[in-house]
C-alpha cells in the first residue's frame, strides 16, 4: 500500500512541478496543439498508466489534454499519484509539449 499524502506534499515533491493539486487529486493540462498530437500523448499516458497500473481521468480536446490523477482506494492523493505525474510530465517533455501554468 502506498501512502496518502496532502496536496501540499504533492506540490513540494521533486518532478510534479507541472501540476496543480487540490483537494483529492492532481491535474495538468498540457498544450497539444493539435488533436492527433494529443491522441499521440493520450496513447503515451495509457502506456505508462498500463506499466505502472495506476489510471488517470484523461480528456482529450483539439489541442489540449488535460489529465487528473488520485488514489480512489486511499480517497485522495497517495505516492503513486507523485510517480505517475512524474512520468506523464516527462513523456509530456519527450513529446516537446507545452504546459499551460495559469490555474483554471
Amino acid at each position: 500500500m502506498t501512502d496518502s499524502i496532502t496536496p501540499r506534499q504533492f506540490a513540494h515533491s521533486d518532478g510534479v512541478g507541472d501540476w496543480h493539486a487540490d483537494e483529492g487529486s492532481a491535474w495538468a493540462l498540457f498544450r497539444t496543439g493539435s488533436f492527433a498530437a494529443g491522441a499521440r500523448f493520450v496513447d503515451a499516458i495509457a502506456e505508462i498508466a498500463d506499466a505502472v497500473n495506476h489510471h488517470p481521468d484523461v480528456d482529450l480536446r483539439y489541442g489540449t489534454v488535460l489529465v487528473r490523477t488520485s488514489s480512489h482506494d486511499a480517497g485522495g492523493l497517495t505516492t503513486r499519484d507523485v510517480d505517475l505525474a512524474r512520468r506523464i510530465s516527462d513523456a509530456a517533455a519527450e513529446l516537446e509539449l507545452p504546459v499551460e501554468t495559469s490555474r483554471h
